[in-house]
């Protein structure tokens, strides 16, 4: 299931990305967010260690290591997303019940299927799409 961070996330670089002049302290963006610092910093985190945002210990701000155009909603997805899987199925089904015995196997193409069709729409829009899209 995918939760808030994902969004929370595009949000966060959408907002560098509208506003390059401003200086992008976590207080800053968590307000925009309407959010607590810390949510910041921590999905701030996780977009640094996949390479899309830097930040120096000490100063307040963040900036994006690439264009908005080069920088995919996939991307942002899997470097917030741990667990990639859109859909999962219950693992604790009674083995005695046929449909508890056979539900994962019944199910498994059709979820990834739905994953990979999520994949491909995150992989075409970007950042600039969404910026875009917030000025109309």
């Amino acid at each position: 299931m995918i939760n808030t961070r994902f969004s929370v996330a595009v949000h966060i670089i959408s907002l560098i990305a509208a506003y390059p002049s401003e200086q992008h302290s976590s207080e800053w963006i968590a307000g925009s967010v309407n959010t607590n610092p810390v949510v910041i910093r921590r999905i701030t985190g996780l977009l640094k260690r996949a390479g899309l945002v830097s930040t120096t210990p000490g100063v307040a701000g963040i900036t994006l290591n690439k264009c908005p155009s080069e920088i995919s909603l996939l991307e942002i997805y899997h470097a917030v997303i741990l667990d990639d899987a859109l859909f999962s199925v219950h693992e604790e089904t009674n083995p005695n019940c046929p449909v508890g015995r056979n539900i994962q196997g019944a199910l498994n193409d059709t979820f990834k299927d739905a994953q990979l069709a999520m994949e491909q729409v995150l992989a075409n829009k970007t950042v600039a799409d969404v910026v875009q899209d917030l000025k109309q």
